[in-house]
């Protein structure tokens, strides 16, 4: 009853469950990045994706210290990153390897180490 399973730091943990986590919050995906070992595909595209999500949503924040309209962008940026997260998550979700629309490619081609 105590045996649940493989729990060796990471080790054979469960892509999808890899790729949703690293949806959740930036210490969400650290957490993701380190279990993805060893290294699926499936976890690897969604980490990548995530990645990308997150660096929009901390520039988009850091857009309204920007004088005069910096406020507008931020929060433009912030509704792109939240509809890119509920995209990234979704599929992830459903199992797809399903790029976010117009910036996802670029992600995997920018993040393509990670």
């Amino acid at each position: 009853m105590e045996n649940s399973g493989n729990s060796t730091g990471g080790s054979n943990t469960d892509p999808k469950l890899v790729a949703i986590i690293s949806y959740v919050t930036p210490i969400g995906w650290i957490i993701a990045y380190l279990l993805n070992n060893p290294k699926s595909d499936f976890a690897s595209f969604h980490i990548r994706q995530a990645l990308g999500i997150i660096i929009i949503g901390i520039v988009a924040n850091a857009a309204n210290y920007i004088p005069y309209g910096g406020g507008l962008v931020m929060f433009a940026g912030s509704i792109l990153a939240l509809v890119l997260w509920i995209m990234g998550l979704v599929s992830a979700v459903q199992g797809e390897e399903k790029p976010v629309p117009v910036i996802g490619e670029k992600f995997q081609e920018w993040f393509k180490s990670v």
